[in-house]
């Protein structure tokens, strides 16, 4: 089976050389329940959904495939507001 290829934000910073290429993201779901952990999102060619902070992970940088996009910074504060909890 093959595993769907799903949006997220990427809350990294960068890395040098000698350090672990791992990326720390926010995925984007379409299953939006209302919990506090997740910030609403609409962008063009995407549906509506939202971010979920409770499944904030890491994983490999070239897992990565392209960039989407950029985020505006209200959005960001509260996604880094629903990470902190």
């Amino acid at each position: 089976m093959v595993a769907k290829t799903r949006p997220v934000l990427i809350l990294s910073v960068a890395y040098d050389d000698h350090e672990r290429a791992i990326v720390t993201f926010v995925p984007r779901t379409l299953s939006v329940r209302g919990t506090r952990f997740e910030v609403p999102h609409a962008a063009r060619g995407l549906d509506a959904g939202a971010f979920d902070a409770q499944g904030i992970a890491g994983a490999p940088a070239v897992q990565l495939i392209r960039r989407l996009g950029a985020i505006d910074n209200p959005t960001l504060v509260q996604i880094e507001t629903a990470v902190r909890g």
